[in-house]
């Protein structure tokens, strides 16, 4: 038994209600160390001679990374304070009690060596998530490329490569007039890149919080998509870029006009004066990824939180938004985002927070800051197993084990699945163009717990290089469009949404064959058993054991094949 491998800690990551008189305990072991885990509870309060509170639970393996297994048990209760310990038999047969951070040989009976569990406290640090939220469907949108009212030259709404400098005019009215086709698409969420005053086609340079790019419409167009996407059963979510502003922003245009005298010379984070912002240098003041034209905001500052946090406010009681996808979100302190959170929720209770965070984010989704990520570990581990094909498919069901091991699970329905976006090259683009390589990512995107994001085009096989390449014109002249690769991703979510089983069923088998390149997943919900399989290798692989079963996918027979780098969702009760 390898004892360093154990970790558990009495806390809100490990153990923590998901409802009223409901908990969640996990503990994490070395991988395929374990033969049984058991849980070992009892009432910290009441003695022993009063009454015997002592229970056991058996406990799951609910996730396997590379190294490690996670097992969970959750249990009713309602009491004052849990005591509780862990009893581990491995594969050798070797037994060990484990309470309080220490092991022991003999199952512990005094409750001062177990861990504790206060219920009140767990229950008001609980993660209340939107409850709209789990598993649906994203569509994330570049305003200035997507759609426009106006008459643009086909020459350059299909420019390829295209530039930051070529205008499209792509505006809020455009994404009005086609939110009968996104809902049709089967979206439930439209996900807007930045939309407020800036002077570039990607606004991630704000000059002011307080108005609509006047190249995109006004605040009441604004409204009106709002308005009209509720109508639909859509939700809207806005890009919120609070970690830096534009060069023209009001604070920062102070500083250079009046130096020293400037009242806001503590809104930024500036070394010295006067400002210098060479080409090919880097500046004299903080900014995002050294440029200077995005000049990083000190939320430290009492006044700045409140201005930010103030236009937050303001932009949900104004127009009615859904949720904030906050930009640049790991690059500000843990201490604006947890009042951050606090305010909008007063102001919203289901608005929903997505952080922008590249890699693992625990520390941010402990239920008092984000509600979910963009989840970019999905993103580089779909990159890794079909674009580069560094990873076989263990690797990459244990990679994104370590996900689900390890994230609460109210937040992990809400996690935003990408195989592409804004900030990365299209999908196909990294596959070389191989379109059933973007089949198969699709599948995984759609047929998985979480919130998929799907960039506007990727369902017409839109290429693109890396930033600006991949913020082409939105391909709606059918010459250009993958009608196959539509239907595709509309047939998809057509599944997803109505066999719940595919995303909320139990998972109760996971099959990775790395021979051939295969997984499959078995989910049971209910009455219903499903069977996703995912070919992830280039030849025909066959699967007689679900032959002459219906096959979801294609609405047919199976015939016991699925084609390279295909997938089918498989009924089997």
């Amino acid at each position: 038994m390898e004892y360093s491998a154990i970790i558990h800690d009495m806390d809100k990551r490990f153990c923590y209600a998901i409802d009223k008189d409901l908990f969640v305990i996990r503990v994490q072991v070395k991988k395929d160390d374990m033969k049984e885990v058991i849980l070992h509870y009892e009432d910290k309060y009441i003695p022993m001679e009063s009454k015997d509170t002592r229970m056991t639970l058996p406990m799951k393996k609910v996730a396997v990374s590379q190294f490690h297994d996670y097992y969970e048990a959750q249990l009713q209760m309602n009491l004052i304070c849990l005591r509780y310990f862990f009893e581990f038999t491995d594969m050798q047969g070797e037994k060990v009690y484990y309470g309080n951070y220490e092991f022991d040989k003999e199952c512990i009976t005094n409750r001062d060596r177990m861990f504790d569990c206060p219920q009140n406290l767990r229950e008001e640090e609980m993660f209340e998530v939107p409850q709209w939220a789990a598993n649906k469907v994203v569509y994330q949108i570049f305003p200035s490329r997507f759609a426009s009212t106006q008459p643009v030259d086909k020459k350059l709404w299909y420019k390829a490569p295209i530039t930051p400098m070529d205008d499209l005019h792509g505006n809020l009215r455009g994404i009005i007039e086609h939110l009968d086709y996104i809902k049709d698409l089967g979206i439930d969420v439209v996900y807007l890149t930045p939309i407020f005053k800036s002077n570039s086609c990607h606004k991630y340079d704000t000059i002011d919080y307080y108005q609509v790019d006047p190249s995109f419409g006004t605040t009441e167009d604004l409204k009106e998509l709002v308005q009209k996407s509720h109508e639909r059963g859509m939700k809207v979510v806005l890009d919120a870029v609070y970690n830096h502003t534009g060069r023209e922003f009001f604070a920062f245009q102070d500083i250079l006009e009046k130096g020293e005298k400037s009242k806001y010379l503590d809104w930024y984070f500036i070394d010295e004066l006067p400002l210098k912002d060479e080409w090919g240098e880097i500046p004299n003041f903080k900014c995002f990824g050294y440029y200077g034209g995005m000049p990083k905001l000190n939320l430290k500052n009492p006044e700045v939180e409140k201005y930010i946090t103030d236009v937050a406010c303001y932009w949900i009681k104004e127009c009615d938004i859904d949720g904030w996808r906050l930009d640049v979100g790991d690059e500000i302190s843990h201490f604006f985002w947890k009042n951050f959170r606090k305010a909008i929720k007063a102001v919203k209770k289901d608005m929903l927070i997505i952080g922008e965070i590249w890699h693992y984010a625990g520390d941010f989704l402990e239920g008092d800051e984000w509600d979910t990520v963009m989840n970019y570990p999905f993103y580089l581990n779909l990159i890794d197993l079909l674009a580069d094909e560094k990873i076989n498919v263990s690797q990459f069901v244990q990679n994104l084990g370590y996900l689900k091991g390890r994230l609460n699970k109210k937040c992990y329905p809400l996690m935003w699945n990408l195989i592409d976006s804004h900030d990365t090259a299209r999908f196909l683009h990294l596959c070389n163009d191989n379109k059933k390589k973007q089949h198969l990512a699709a599948a995984f995107q759609l047929l998985l717990p979480g919130m998929p994001m799907v960039y506007y085009g990727d369902e017409y096989a839109m290429p693109g290089a890396n930033d600006p390449d991949c913020r082409r014109g939105m391909y709606w002249d059918e010459e250009y469009q993958d009608k196959e690769m539509y239907n595709w991703y509309k047939k998809l979510m057509q599944v997803r949404k109505t066999h719940a089983c595919i995303v909320e069923g139990e998972l109760i088998e996971t099959m990775a064959n790395d021979e051939e390149d295969t997984i499959v997943l078995i989910r049971k919900s209910g009455e219903e058993t499903l069977a996703m399989i995912f070919n992830c290798g280039s030849s025909t692989k066959e699967f007689d054991e679900y032959a002459q079963k219906y096959d979801l996918l294609t609405d047919s027979v199976f015939d016991g094949k699925v084609e390279g780098f295909g997938a089918s969702v498989i009924v089997l009760e």
